[in-house]
């Protein structure tokens, strides 16, 4: 097994991992996003508001999918991207 391989299947533990934590913590983490969100609009004046909005809405969504998967309901992630 060459290096890569070996750090390929850590990675891909680490994110099991990780999805398990964001499943278990779905509202922490979706506060959280919230507050993130708050905070970088409130530094930019309002400025970016959309786009502020629109990726913490990607985010929540996100962290809905991982909530499901952990046996809330029947959906799984989206496939990684290319």
């Amino acid at each position: 097994m060459g290096l890569l391989d070996g750090l390929k299947g850590k990675a891909g533990t680490l994110a099991g991992k990780a999805g398990e934590l964001v499943g278990d913590n779905a509202d922490k983490v979706k506060d959280g996003l919230g507050k993130a969100g708050d905070f970088v609009d409130s530094k930019t004046g309002g400025k970016y508001s959309n786009h502020i909005d629109g990726a913490q809405d990607k985010a929540s969504e996100m962290v809905d999918r991982f909530d499901k998967k952990d046996g809330n309901d029947d959906v799984s992630p989206p496939p990684p991207a290319v």
